[in-house]
């Protein structure tokens, strides 16, 4: 379902049970629009992440660990001048709409109490987050500026006075004494049309929300017993994800259909639906540039290996360019200018007569000489076209594997992953006058077995390199699947289980291209028996004295792996 008004108001109960009588003690803003308040409650530190992405805009406590960039934004600065050790005096919801207000209390340079509106509204594209005095009315700043020009009714720009969001004049079904369902339920029996004028007549419904409401309704003639119901689930929701048509989705309300996984808060409900969605699409929205020559570079190397293997193909024949010319050389007695074939015995096949074109502006010799030198042609590009054919089929798994390593990256991954291809030459370096700031080298995902073992796996080719030649010690095991571009993955042990190595593997082949494969074949051996060829490209190494494995990735065990740490 959509984060509409009655998922507002469930999770702004949660919230407010968590976090109210707690002090904020750091700010941070992970990517643009959004920010994470840690707020200490309960003797517990929340991070609660506040996001105005216009496709992921939402309000929850989180447990995915972001990045925090170097350089904060000047709303984050704001927000640090004014919130950090604030109170948190209450969190509400306004009406039943996709609005949810922070109120902080805090001191101002004169010591005297500054009481502060952080109001989050979630409305798509038109998303933000305003921070407001709530003594003045003024906003102090907005996640996202909106001058007069882009909309009339509301600036929302530093000392503007704040503005509620306009009003739909629809009703908030926990105050309707109209009681506005009786007569839609008798006027609208189909189930679809009842949704379409509940969203129409009701605040803060979803279609997936109405269409809940319009089920119940339909299935009982308590009308007012199954609206009351449906209302009170906000107050005791039931963190649903589940399985449609249209892919996976969540719910606070009991889910109808055969549900995939349910969890204890709204929260934890929302990172495991987030943590993948928001991460492939900031991968897709970030990493686009790549994406684009990789795919480029990809299609011609593939087209320029067709060309290759076809040219290759066309040299099988060049011995008959030779034979021919010998036998013109013998039989020379038999031809004359001017003629423009001729049919003579191939002493090589049997005496099987073979037709050879001429051309009748040679003479005799000039034909026979022409063949040979076909032929020489041919041979000498035999060996020029096999040794493009290596470099082109290298480059292509190069690419490849850069495309597989951007397809399971995180946001974070993509700068060295760029820094690599700028490097290559595949990517301009933009500003090479200016100096980039020097940013701190990533590090490998890690991963725990089931017997607590750490193990390690490099997300791009610099992580591998450095992982593999640098950090692994020598009688560490290393798997990699075989022959398909991957991650190096470093079970941290000199002596591992059977099981470890094994889970190994499967995480081996997760991060790899054969990810959607059974029975994936990969190897492992020692990190001493591993070296990097002299000029090889990042993440190439050889290897021998390997053993296999056969393993089925299991992104049920790579997650339950990567969150036992």
């Amino acid at each position: 379902m959509a984060f509409d008004g009655l998922f507002t108001r469930a999770m702004t109960h949660e919230l407010a049970d968590l976090l109210v009588g707690g002090r904020v003690t750091k700010i941070s803003a992970p990517y643009r629009n959004e920010v994470i308040l840690t707020i200490r409650s309960q003797r517990k530190n929340y991070p609660v992440l506040l996001s105005a992405h216009p496709s992921y805009a939402r309000a929850q406590v989180t447990e995915i660990p972001y990045a925090n960039p170097q350089t904060p934004t000047n709303f984050t600065m704001v927000l640090r001048k004014y919130l950090e050790s604030a109170k948190l005096s209450f969190v509400e919801q306004f009406e039943n709409d996709r609005v949810i207000n922070f109120g902080f209390v805090t001191r101002n340079e004169l010591g005297d109490k500054l009481p502060l509106l952080l109001s989050l509204e979630i409305m798509g594209r038109y998303s933000n987050l305003i921070l407001v005095d709530q003594e003045t009315g003024k906003i102090i700043d907005t996640v996202k500026h909106v001058s007069m020009d882009q909309n009339r009714y509301r600036t929302l720009l530093p000392q503007a006075t704040y503005r509620l969001p306009p009003s739909q004049g629809k009703i908030n079904p926990f105050k309707d004494e109209s009681k506005a369902y009786l007569e839609l339920v008798q006027k609208f029996p189909n189930r679809e049309v009842l949704a379409k004028n509940i969203v129409k007549t009701y605040q803060g419904f979803s279609r997936e929300s109405a269409l809940i409401l319009a089920d119940r309704l339909h299935e009982t003639r308590e009308l007012d017993d199954a609206f009351a119901a449906f209302l009170s689930e906000t107050n005791n929701p039931h963190p649903t994800i589940s399985e449609t048509d249209k892919g996976l989705d969540f719910t606070c309300f009991k889910a109808s259909s055969e549900h995939v996984a349910t969890f204890e808060t709204l929260s934890l409900m929302l990172d495991a639906y987030y943590r993948e969605k928001a991460t492939r699409d900031r991968v897709m929205s970030q990493g686009s540039k790549l994406i684009h020559v990789i795919k480029n570079d990809l299609s011609r190397n593939k087209k320029k290996l067709v060309k290759l293997e076809k040219e290759l193909k066309a040299t099988e024949n060049a011995d008959e360019y030779r034979i021919k010319g010998e036998l013109l050389t013998t039989y020379l007695y038999q031809i004359k200018r001017g003629m423009t074939e001729v049919m003579l015995n191939n002493y090589y096949d049997h005496e099987k007569p073979v037709k050879i074109s001429l051309s009748n502006q040679l003479s005799p010799s000039a034909n026979a000489q022409k063949y040979f030198k076909r032929y020489q042609k041919l041979k000498n590009a035999v060996s020029f076209v096999t040794k493009q054919i290596d470099l082109t089929k290298k480059e292509i798994d190069y690419l490849e594997t850069i495309q597989a390593q951007i397809e399971l990256a995180e946001p974070k991954d993509l700068q060295d992953i760029e820094l690599e291809l700028e490097k290559g030459g595949y990517l301009e370096t933009k500003n090479k006058a200016k100096k980039k700031p020097r940013q701190a080298k990533s590090k490998p995902e890690t991963f725990v077995a089931s017997d607590g073992t750490e193990i390690s796996v490099g997300k791009n080719n610099y992580q591998n390199d450095r992982l593999t030649l640098k950090t692994a010690k020598k009688d560490y095991y290393w798997l990699h699947v075989k022959n398909v571009p991957g991650s190096h993955v470093i079970v941290n042990s000199d002596s591992p289980s059977d099981k470890t190595l094994t889970e190994a593997a499967i995480i081996a082949a997760y991060y790899s291209k054969s990810r959607a494969s059974a029975n994936v074949a990969v190897d492992f051996v020692q990190v001493k028996k591993i070296r990097k060829p002299n000029g090889a490209k990042p993440g190439f190494v050889i290897y021998e004295g390997q053993k296999t494995l056969y393993v089925t990735p299991d992104k049920e065990l790579i997650e339950k792996l990567k969150h036992a740490k």
